[in-house]
C-alpha cells in the first residue's frame, strides 16, 4: 500500500508540474452568430489554469509523505 500511495503522489505531482507549466491545452467551441439556419463557431485552445496543477502537487506531495509515513499495524 505503501509503494502504491508514492507512486501515485509521484505521478499526480508530474502532472502538476507539468499542468503548472502550461503544458496542457482543451479546446473550447463557442456559437458566435446565429441567423436562421447559419451559425458562426469560433475554437479556441485554452490552457489548463494554474491553480490545479498547484493543486496536484500539494495533492501528489501529501499522497508521497502519506506514503513514506505508513506504518502497518
Amino acid at each position: 500500500m505503501r509503494i502504491v500511495l508514492m507512486i501515485a503522489g509521484v505521478l499526480i505531482a508530474g502532472l502538476g508540474v507539468a499542468t503548472a507549466m502550461g503544458k496542457f491545452q482543451y479546446s473550447e467551441n463557442k456559437e458566435v452568430l446565429r441567423l436562421g439556419e447559419f451559425s458562426a463557431k469560433v475554437q479556441q485552445e485554452q490552457t489548463v489554469p494554474q491553480w490545479v496543477g498547484i493543486t496536484a502537487i500539494a495533492v501528489g506531495g501529501l499522497l508521497v509523505v502519506g506514503g513514506a509515513l505508513w506504518r502497518k499495524r
